[in-house]
C-alpha cells in the first residue's frame, strides 16, 4: 500500500474503522460508569496503535488540552469523574475490549480485519505496533512524535 503521509488523512481512515465497528450488529453498550477507565484498579491498559493515538491527541486538543498529565490514581488521563473527555476519540480498545458493563470483550474474530487496517496505519505512520494509551497519546501531543522501535 502506497504510504499516506497527511496526518488528516490517517485519521480519518482511523475513524473510518471506529464508524465500521459501530455499525456491525454486536451487542454492546457503552453505560458511562467509568470502571473499565480505572487501568490500575483493572490491571488493563489499552494499547494504541499510532493512528489510534493521533485520533485521541486530536481529541484532546480539541477539548483545548495541550499535555497529557498521567493521572495520580492510575485511572485514564481522560476520565473526569466518570466521563470520557475524548468520547467520540476514544481508542479501539476502548470501544471494543475493556468494559464488561458494555458487553464485555469483542472476540477476535469480530475485530481482526478492523485491527488488522489499524496496525496497517500505523506502519504507514512509522510505527511498530501498540503502546500503552498514556504514553501513546503523550507521544502523539509532542510537536514531532518520536521513531518508535
Amino acid at each position: 500500500m502506497t504510504p499516506i503521509s497527511d496526518p488528516r488523512a490517517l485519521a480519518e481512515e482511523v475513524r473510518a474503522i471506529y464508524r465500521d465497528w459501530e455499525s456491525r450488529p454486536i451487542e454492546r453498550g457503552c453505560i458511562g460508569r467509568g470502571d473499565c477507565c480505572r487501568f490500575r484498579a483493572t490491571g488493563r491498559t489499552p494499547f494504541l496503535t499510532r493512528g489510534e493515538a493521533l485520533v485521541a491527541a486530536q481529541a484532546w486538543r480539541a477539548a483545548g488540552r495541550t499535555t497529557v498529565e498521567p493521572a495520580p490514581d492510575g485511572a485514564c488521563p481522560f476520565l473526569k469523574g466518570n466521563r470520557c473527555q475524548i468520547y467520540e476519540g476514544r481508542p479501539f480498545g476502548c470501544r471494543t475490549h475493556f468494559c464488561d458493563a458494555a458487553g464485555g470483550p469483542a472476540t477476535r474474530k469480530e475485530v481482526r480485519d478492523l485491527i488488522q487496517r489499524l496496525e496497517d496505519i500505523d506502519h504507514r505512520l512509522g510505527g511498530s505496533g501498540g503502546v500503552n494509551l498514556p504514553a501513546a497519546v503523550a507521544d502523539a501531543m509532542s510537536p514531532a512524535p518520536r521513531k518508535r522501535r
